[in-house]
Protein backbone atom coordinates (compact mmCIF):
# COMPACT_ATOMS: atom_id res chain seq x y z
CA UNK A 1 0.00 0.00 0.00
CA UNK A 2 1.01 3.50 -0.68
CA UNK A 3 1.59 6.24 1.73
CA UNK A 4 -1.51 7.46 3.39
CA UNK A 5 -2.44 11.06 3.63
CA UNK A 6 -2.09 11.92 7.30
CA UNK A 7 -5.33 13.93 7.31
CA UNK A 8 -7.40 11.09 5.80
CA UNK A 9 -5.95 8.62 8.22
CA UNK A 10 -7.05 10.59 11.28
CA UNK A 11 -10.09 9.20 12.96
CA UNK A 12 -13.08 11.54 13.49
CA UNK A 13 -15.15 11.85 16.64
CA UNK A 14 -16.92 8.48 16.08
CA UNK A 15 -13.67 6.76 15.36
CA UNK A 16 -14.09 6.46 11.55
CA UNK A 17 -11.53 7.78 9.16
CA UNK A 18 -12.16 10.14 6.32
CA UNK A 19 -11.70 7.25 3.87
CA UNK A 20 -14.43 5.31 5.66
CA UNK A 21 -16.73 8.33 5.44
CA UNK A 22 -15.99 8.73 1.73
CA UNK A 23 -16.67 5.06 1.08
CA UNK A 24 -19.93 5.24 3.03
CA UNK A 25 -20.96 8.36 1.13
CA UNK A 26 -20.14 6.63 -2.15
CA UNK A 27 -22.24 3.61 -1.08
CA UNK A 28 -25.14 5.89 -0.12
CA UNK A 29 -24.85 7.72 -3.44
CA UNK A 30 -24.83 4.41 -5.31
CA UNK A 31 -27.90 3.20 -3.39
CA UNK A 32 -29.66 6.53 -4.04
CA UNK A 33 -28.75 6.26 -7.71
CA UNK A 34 -30.17 2.70 -7.86
CA UNK A 35 -33.33 3.80 -6.05
CA UNK A 36 -33.71 6.72 -8.44
CA UNK A 37 -33.23 4.40 -11.41
CA UNK A 38 -35.87 2.04 -10.00
CA UNK A 39 -38.28 4.96 -9.51
CA UNK A 40 -37.56 6.22 -13.03
CA UNK A 41 -38.11 2.72 -14.46
CA UNK A 42 -41.42 2.43 -12.61
CA UNK A 43 -42.37 5.94 -13.74
CA UNK A 44 -41.64 4.97 -17.34
CA UNK A 45 -43.76 1.83 -16.91
CA UNK A 46 -46.69 3.94 -15.63
CA UNK A 47 -46.22 6.45 -18.47
CA UNK A 48 -46.54 3.60 -21.00
CA UNK A 49 -49.59 2.28 -19.17
CA UNK A 50 -51.16 5.75 -19.22
CA UNK A 51 -50.47 6.07 -22.96
CA UNK A 52 -52.02 2.64 -23.59
CA UNK A 53 -55.09 3.61 -21.57
CA UNK A 54 -55.38 6.92 -23.43
CA UNK A 55 -55.16 5.05 -26.75
CA UNK A 56 -57.81 2.56 -25.62
CA UNK A 57 -60.05 5.41 -24.49
CA UNK A 58 -59.69 7.18 -27.85
CA UNK A 59 -60.45 3.94 -29.71
CA UNK A 60 -63.50 3.28 -27.53
CA UNK A 61 -64.71 6.83 -28.09
CA UNK A 62 -64.20 6.50 -31.84
CA UNK A 63 -66.03 3.15 -31.84
CA UNK A 64 -68.91 4.71 -29.91
CA UNK A 65 -69.07 7.68 -32.30
CA UNK A 66 -69.15 5.28 -35.26
CA UNK A 67 -71.86 3.21 -33.56
CA UNK A 68 -73.92 6.33 -32.83
CA UNK A 69 -73.60 7.55 -36.45
CA UNK A 70 -74.47 4.10 -37.82
CA UNK A 71 -77.48 3.78 -35.49
CA UNK A 72 -78.71 7.27 -36.41
CA UNK A 73 -78.36 6.45 -40.11
CA UNK A 74 -80.26 3.17 -39.66
CA UNK A 75 -82.98 4.97 -37.72
CA UNK A 76 -83.33 7.62 -40.44
CA UNK A 77 -83.43 4.89 -43.08
CA UNK A 78 -86.11 3.01 -41.14
CA UNK A 79 -88.23 6.14 -40.71
CA UNK A 80 -87.82 6.99 -44.38
CA UNK A 81 -89.15 3.61 -45.52
CA UNK A 82 -91.37 2.65 -42.56
CA UNK A 83 -94.53 2.89 -44.65
CA UNK A 84 -93.13 0.75 -47.48
CA UNK A 85 -94.92 -2.43 -46.40
CA UNK A 86 -98.27 -0.67 -46.09
CA UNK A 87 -97.87 1.07 -49.44
CA UNK A 88 -97.00 -2.24 -51.11
CA UNK A 89 -100.26 -3.65 -49.72
CA UNK A 90 -102.22 -0.60 -50.92
CA UNK A 91 -100.94 -0.69 -54.51
CA UNK A 92 -103.39 -3.44 -55.58
CA UNK A 93 -106.21 -1.29 -54.15
CA UNK A 94 -105.04 1.66 -56.26
CA UNK A 95 -104.80 -0.61 -59.31
CA UNK A 96 -108.39 -1.78 -58.76
CA UNK A 97 -109.62 1.82 -58.42
CA UNK A 98 -107.93 2.68 -61.72
CA UNK A 99 -109.51 -0.34 -63.43
CA UNK A 100 -112.95 0.53 -62.03
CA UNK A 101 -112.68 4.14 -63.23
CA UNK A 102 -111.49 3.08 -66.69
CA UNK A 103 -114.27 0.50 -67.02
CA UNK A 104 -116.98 2.93 -65.85
CA UNK A 105 -115.97 5.46 -68.50
CA UNK A 106 -116.31 2.83 -71.23
CA UNK A 107 -119.54 1.11 -70.16
CA UNK A 108 -121.44 3.74 -68.14
CA UNK A 109 -122.76 0.87 -65.99
CA UNK A 110 -123.05 2.61 -62.63
CA UNK A 111 -124.45 -0.43 -60.81
CA UNK A 112 -121.33 -2.40 -61.75
CA UNK A 113 -119.19 0.60 -60.71
CA UNK A 114 -120.89 0.76 -57.30
CA UNK A 115 -120.40 -2.98 -56.83
CA UNK A 116 -116.72 -2.67 -57.86
CA UNK A 117 -116.14 0.26 -55.50
CA UNK A 118 -117.73 -1.75 -52.69
CA UNK A 119 -115.37 -4.66 -53.41
CA UNK A 120 -112.39 -2.29 -53.46
CA UNK A 121 -113.53 -0.77 -50.15
CA UNK A 122 -113.60 -4.25 -48.59
CA UNK A 123 -110.10 -4.89 -49.96
CA UNK A 124 -108.85 -1.59 -48.51
CA UNK A 125 -110.57 -2.31 -45.19
CA UNK A 126 -108.86 -5.72 -45.07
CA UNK A 127 -105.42 -4.19 -45.66
CA UNK A 128 -105.97 -1.59 -42.93
CA UNK A 129 -107.35 -4.22 -40.51
CA UNK A 130 -104.26 -6.38 -41.09
CA UNK A 131 -102.14 -3.38 -40.09
CA UNK A 132 -104.09 -3.03 -36.81
CA UNK A 133 -106.66 -0.37 -37.69
CA UNK A 134 -110.01 -0.89 -35.93
CA UNK A 135 -113.25 1.06 -36.02
CA UNK A 136 -114.60 2.14 -32.65
CA UNK A 137 -118.17 1.27 -31.82
CA UNK A 138 -119.58 4.40 -30.23
CA UNK A 139 -123.39 4.35 -30.45
CA UNK A 140 -125.00 3.14 -27.23
CA UNK A 141 -121.82 3.37 -25.16
CA UNK A 142 -121.19 5.87 -22.36
CA UNK A 143 -119.41 9.03 -23.49
CA UNK A 144 -115.65 8.76 -22.90
CA UNK A 145 -113.52 11.81 -23.81
CA UNK A 146 -110.56 9.53 -24.54
CA UNK A 147 -112.49 7.87 -27.39
CA UNK A 148 -115.20 10.38 -28.29
CA UNK A 149 -115.39 14.00 -29.32
CA UNK A 150 -118.80 15.42 -28.42
CA UNK A 151 -120.06 17.91 -30.98
CA UNK A 152 -123.60 18.21 -29.68
CA UNK A 153 -125.90 17.24 -26.83
CA UNK A 154 -129.38 16.06 -27.75
CA UNK A 155 -132.51 15.29 -25.76
CA UNK A 156 -133.21 11.58 -25.73
CA UNK A 157 -135.96 9.69 -23.97
CA UNK A 158 -134.69 6.24 -24.91
CA UNK A 159 -131.12 6.79 -23.60
CA UNK A 160 -130.02 7.93 -20.19
CA UNK A 161 -127.74 10.96 -19.81
CA UNK A 162 -124.16 10.70 -21.11
CA UNK A 163 -124.78 7.95 -23.69
CA UNK A 164 -123.63 8.31 -27.32
CA UNK A 165 -126.79 8.42 -29.44
CA UNK A 166 -125.36 9.16 -32.88
CA UNK A 167 -121.99 8.88 -34.58
CA UNK A 168 -121.29 11.76 -36.98
CA UNK A 169 -117.79 10.59 -37.92
CA UNK A 170 -116.26 7.19 -37.19
CA UNK A 171 -113.42 6.90 -34.73
CA UNK A 172 -110.43 4.63 -35.29
CA UNK A 173 -107.81 2.94 -33.17
CA UNK A 174 -104.44 1.74 -34.34
CA UNK A 175 -103.76 -1.32 -32.21
CA UNK A 176 -104.08 0.08 -28.64
CA UNK A 177 -103.86 3.80 -29.49
CA UNK A 178 -106.69 6.15 -30.45
CA UNK A 179 -105.88 7.35 -33.94
CA UNK A 180 -108.96 9.52 -34.34
CA UNK A 181 -111.73 9.95 -31.78
CA UNK A 182 -115.31 9.45 -32.97
CA UNK A 183 -117.38 12.63 -33.42
CA UNK A 184 -120.61 11.95 -31.59
CA UNK A 185 -123.86 13.36 -30.32
CA UNK A 186 -124.45 12.66 -26.64
CA UNK A 187 -127.76 12.41 -24.74
CA UNK A 188 -128.46 15.01 -22.10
Amino acid sequence: MGAENPETAKPNAEGATYEDNAAEAANEAAEASEAQQAVEAELEKFKQLAEENATRTLRAQADFDNFRRRTLKEKEEFAKYASQKLIEQLLPVVDNFERALATSKETKDYDALAKGVEMIFRQLDGVLSNEGLQRMEAVGTPFNPEFHQAIMQVESEEHEEGIVVEEVQKGYMLKEKVLRPAMVKVSS
